[in-house]
């Protein structure tokens, strides 16, 4: 577990320290993490069938919406507000962020979504990377924890920087849906990372402005996106569950 103390921390320290972090982060963040990502579109499915996503720059477009007015910052928020909960030992809080986490979901698949890919990274800290307080800050939560609270306390407790996380949370966001997209509309690989680096910008934006976000300031606005997800569920040939 990576410790923070009032020494002073001498450049071999802080070097060791930021390897470790970034090592933990590109582990738990990358697709190769077994949360089960690769199931779920978050409705990008239905939208491709229904002609709203066709090519690089519609779905750059769609993807920039769900980042900066739907559901990138609310889960970018409530990972940066799990995170100070978990920090701080404030199991109460964490538990009312949790809660509204979860109830902030639009769709019974959404929340399959982001329950289960939280259940598994948490599951799978404790198996692999367990830090101490793990087992008492989850079991202090009354609710199924979604993805982003799961993250945010797993990242706290082993003393993780919130703000690469948060950045690398939103950057596996974004690319595990244009992988579910490069597979419907289909894209080839060089216009998915085209699409990739379209939404730099807004994923820097999505970080930053979530960083100084209260739970007050939640709020979406992608309301195609939120159909899509509830469309799929009837949608008659699926490649995904959500």
């Amino acid at each position: 577990m990576l410790m923070t103390t009032n020494e002073p921390v001498g450049a071999d320290d802080l070097a060791e320290r930021e390897a470790a972090a970034l090592y933990r982060l590109m582990t738990w963040l990358s697709p190769a993490f077994p949360v089960g990502g690769f199931s779920y579109s978050s409705g990008i499915e239905w939208a491709v069938e229904a002609g709203d996503i066709t090519d690089v720059a519609s779905l750059a477009d769609w993807l920039d919406a769900m980042l900066g007015d739907g559901s990138g910052f609310c889960d970018a928020t409530f990972l940066v507000h799990a995170y100070g909960a978990a920090r701080a030992g404030e199991h109460a809080s964490l538990n009312d962020v949790a809660e509204l986490a979860a109830a902030f979901v639009p769709s019974r698949e959404r929340q399959l979504e982001t329950t289960s890919q939280g259940r598994a990274f948490i599951d799978i800290a404790r198996a692999a990377w367990d830090a101490e307080g793990l087992d008492a800050i989850v079991a202090a939560c009354r609710t199924p924890l979604v993805y982003p609270v799961a993250v945010g306390i797993v990242a706290a407790l082993h003393s993780v920087p919130l703000a690469p996380t948060l950045h690398a949370f939103l950057h596996a966001l974004v690319s595990n849906w244009i992988s579910a997209a490069s597979r419907l509309i289909p894209l080839g690989q060089t216009d998915s990372q085209r699409v990739l680096v379209k939404l730099e910008a807004a994923v820097a934006a999505a970080a930053n402005r979530a960083l100084n976000a209260t739970l007050d300031d939640l709020g979406s606005a992608t309301f195609r996106a939120d159909l899509a997800s509830l469309r799929h569920e009837t949608q008659y040939t699926r490649l995904f569950r959500s």
